[in-house]
C-alpha cells in the first residue's frame, strides 16, 4: 500500500475522531431539549440506518441470530441504554467531564466484563490503569464541585450516570465480539445489535421528541448527531481501516475525549480548575496505557488477544476483505 493510501486512511480516521468528540457540544446548541431526547435521535436513528445498510447481512444470518437472541437482545438494551446515560451525563456534569468520564470507563468495564464472565485474569497494566482512571475522576468531580451544593449534587449524579454509560458501552461491545466468535457475520452482528437497540430508542424519542421539530435549530441539531458522528462517522472509520491497521485507528480515536473536552472549553465555555485538567491528564495516561498494553493476561494457548477491541473497531472490519493482513479478528 502507497504511503498516500495510508495518509488518506490516517485522516480519515482522524475525521471521524474529530465527529465523534463533537456530540457532547453539539447537543448544547439545543438547550431546551431533553438529554434523552437527543440520545434517542442521535443513536436511535443512527443504529436504524446501521440495520438499513445490513439488511442482506441479517437475511442470510437470520437462524443464527434466533439461534442467539438472548445475547442480542442484551446487546439491543445496552445500545438502548447507553445513549439516555451518555447524553444525561454531559448535561448535569457538563459536556467536559461527562464524555471523559463515560469513554474512559468503558474499556475498564469491558476488562471487568472479560474478568467476571469469561475468567481472564486481568493484567498488572490494566491494574495500574484503572487505579488512575478512579483517580483522575476523583480530580475531576472535586474540580467540578468546587461550587454550590445543587452542582455538587448534578455532578455526582452526572459522574453516575457516565459510570452506566461506560459499562453499557463495554456490554454491547462485549456482546458483538460474543456473536463474532460464535461466527455470526459482522454486517449481521452490528445491525442486529443497533438495529434493535435503536428500535427499543423509538419510544423515549416519540415521548420526549416533540420539541425536536418544533424548532429549526433542534431539528437541525437531532439530525447532525444521527447522520454526522453516528452514521458518517462510522463510515469514514471504516475507509480509514481499509488502510491502516485496527490497532492503529483505535488509537487515533482514543483523541476524542480531548476533543470534547478542548470543544467544551472553547465554545460551550466550561471552566475547569487545576484539579480538573490534573485529573484530564491523569485519565489521557489511562487511555494510553488501554491502547499499548494488554487488557488481561494472555491464556496459554490462546491464538488471539484477550482484550475487546472498542466498538468502533468492530463495526467496520467488514469493510477489509476476508484475506486482509489488516483483520484483527
Amino acid at each position: 500500500m502507497s504511503r498516500r493510501d495510508r495518509t488518506i486512511g490516517l485522516l480519515a480516521i482522524t475525521v471521524s475522531s474529530l465527529l465523534w468528540g463533537t456530540t457532547g457540544t453539539a447537543a448544547t446548541f439545543a438547550p431546551g431539549i431533553s438529554p434523552l431526547a437527543i440520545g434517542a435521535a442521535a443513536l436511535g436513528v443512527g443504529g436504524l440506518l446501521q440495520a438499513a445498510i445490513s439488511v442482506p447481512a441479517l437475511r442470510s444470518a437470520r437462524a443464527a441470530l434466533g439461534a442467539n437472541l438472548r445475547l442480542v437482545l442484551l446487546g439491543a438494551v445496552a445500545v438502548a441504554i447507553y445513549p439516555l446515560a451518555f447524553y444525561s451525563s454531559m448535561h448535569l456534569a457538563g459536556v467536559a467531564v461527562g464524555s471523559v468520564v463515560s469513554l474512559a470507563s468503558a474499556p475498564l468495564a469491558s476488562g471487568l466484563l472479560e474478568r467476571l464472565v469469561d475468567r481472564r485474569p486481568l493484567s498488572p497494566w490494566w491494574m495500574l490503569a484503572a487505579g488512575l482512571g478512579i483517580l483522575g475522576s476523583i480530580l475531576l468531580c472535586i474540580s467540578k464541585m468546587q461550587g454550590p451544593a445543587a452542582d455538587a449534587a448534578s455532578t455526582m449524579v452526572g459522574v453516575g450516570l457516565g459510570l452506566i454509560a461506560g459499562a453499557t458501552y463495554a456490554v454491547y461491545s462485549w456482546v458483538v465480539h460474543r456473536l463474532l466468535n460464535r461466527e455470526i457475520g459482522r454486517g449481521a452482528a452490528m445491525g442486529s445489535v443497533f438495529g434493535l437497540g435503536g428500535a427499543l430508542l423509538m419510544p423515549v424519542l416519540l415521548l420526549t421528541g416533540v420539541p425536536l421539530i418544533e424548532s429549526t435549530q433542534a431539528f437541525s441539531v437531532a439530525a447532525y448527531m444521527a447522520l454526522v458522528p453516528m452514521f458518517l462517522g462510522y463510515l469514514l472509520f471504516g475507509y480509514g481501516l481499509m488502510r491502516v491497521s485496527a490497532s492503529t485507528a483505535t488509537t487515533i480515536t482514543l483523541s476524542e475525549p480531548a476533543i470534547a473536552t478542548i470543544l467544551a472549553v472553547l465554545i460551550v465555555g466550561e471552566q475547569l480548575g487545576l484539579l480538573g485538567w490534573i485529573g484530564l491528564g491523569v485519565i489521557a495516561l489511562v487511555l494510553g496505557i488501554l491502547a499499548l498494553a494488554p487488557t488481561n493476561t494472555q491464556i496459554k494457548g490462546e491464538t488471539e488477544p484477550a482484550g475487546l477491541p472498542r466498538p468502533k473497531e468492530l463495526v467496520l472490519q467488514d469493510a477489509l476483505p476476508e484475506k486482509s493482513p489488516e483483520r484483527k479478528i
